[in-house]
This record gives structure tokens, C-alpha cells and sequence, in this order.
């Protein structure tokens, strides 16, 4: 009979670690959503997660596009197929790329074949995912001003034979011109790993 592990100790499924990274996309991107004005602070809500108090957009549309992703996401991991998450801020005005948060997603695929879960506690994940949380908050005090109205765009790369599913459609890399990049930290659940950069546009001025 199978081992049964408590949620909070040891053991992580290839379910429950697709489970816990596109989680962590919701609440990433919200937050990187609200840390960049890209949406106005009142359409943002406090939560408590990872120990932290995160904002939330209570913006109708948004949520339901951020859901759907979500759910796409988590389909994508689970059979190891993404590789890549990037959100994309522009401005409206002239369709410049200033920011590209990138991250990197590495699949373990041996796990696909294994029935026992890896040992290691959502705790512990949970701490990883916390630091790299914390950092996107902080990548205000270096980041430029952005000075002028933008919206956002997700990019997801996944492995090149994947059908692309309705409501998505195929884009090119929208790469800045002129940027710096800065790498923040990564987490794992030991099947999948996420690496986090940002990379900006650096300032025309001297």
C-alpha cells in the first residue's frame, strides 16, 4: 500500500509541484502587475500567503484572463512541456518594450515515471518561493520610473510540438533594445525548478 504523507511534511507529486508553481505565477505576476502602477492600486486586494501580505487584482477581466492562464499552466506542467513564462510590459503609447520579467521553468521528466512523492516539505518551498516574492517587491528600488501608461503581456514557450490551444496565439520574443538584466532568485520542488530575471530598459540619459 501506498505511503500517505501529510500535505505539510515530506512528499511532492508531480500534481502537487505543477500545483505549486503556477500558483506562484498567480500571485508573481499580480504582484509584479501591482509593483509597476500597471494597473491602479484600488483594483488590488491584501492577501496572506507565504507569510507575506500579497496584493491581488480584484479587476473582473483581469482575474478571469489570470485564472485561465493559470489553469493552462498547471495542465503544461504537470506533463512538462513549458519551459518559460515572460511578462511583458510596454507602453501603450508606442508599443516599446520596457520590462520582460523572465522565468525559466526546468522539469525534472523522470518523475512522470515514478509513483512515490520527493521529499521535501511545502515549508521549505514555501520559504524559497517567500525570498523570490520578496525580491520582486524590491526591484522597485532599482528599476526606472515607468513614466508612461502600459499594459502587459504574458508569453509562455513551450515545447515546439504543442498544438496551441484556442484564445492563444503564436508571438515573437519582444526583447528590449538596450537593457540591463537582473537575475533574481530561484526556487524548486525538486521536479521543477523556476529561475527569475528582469530586464529593463536602461535609461537613454548618461
Amino acid at each position: 500500500m501506498a505511503k500517505q504523507l501529510g500535505r505539510d511534511q515530506q512528499g511532492i507529486t508531480l500534481r502537487g509541484s505543477a500545483e505549486i508553481v503556477a500558483e506562484f505565477f498567480s500571485y508573481g505576476i499580480n504582484s509584479i502587475l501591482y509593483q509597476r502602477g500597471i494597473y491602479p492600486p484600488e483594483t488590488f486586494t491584501r492577501v496572506q500567503k507565504y507569510g507575506l501580505t500579497l496584493l491581488v487584482t480584484t479587476d473582473p477581466e483581469l482575474k478571469n484572463y489570470l485564472n485561465n492562464v493559470v489553469e493552462q499552466m498547471k495542465e503544461w506542467l504537470y506533463k512538462c512541456i513549458v519551459q518559460r513564462l515572460v511578462v511583458v510590459i510596454s507602453s501603450i503609447e508606442n508599443s516599446e518594450v520596457l520590462e520582460r520579467w523572465q522565468f525559466d521553468i526546468e522539469c525534472d521528466k523522470t518523475a512522470k515515471d515514478e509513483s512515490a512523492p520527493r521529499e521535501k516539505s511545502q515549508k521549505a518551498i514555501q520559504d524559497e518561493i517567500r525570498s523570490v516574492i520578496r525580491q520582486i517587491t524590491a526591484t522597485v528600488t532599482f528599476l526606472p520610473l515607468l513614466e508612461t501608461a502600459c499594459a502587459f503581456d504574458l508569453l509562455i514557450y513551450t515545447d515546439k510540438d504543442l498544438a496551441v490551444p484556442e484564445k492563444w496565439e503564436e508571438s515573437g520574443p519582444q526583447f528590449i533594445a538596450n537593457s540591463e538584466e537582473v537575475r533574481l532568485r530561484s526556487f524548486t520542488t525538486t521536479i521543477h525548478k523556476v529561475n527569475s530575471t528582469v530586464a529593463y530598459k536602461k535609461d537613454s540619459f548618461p
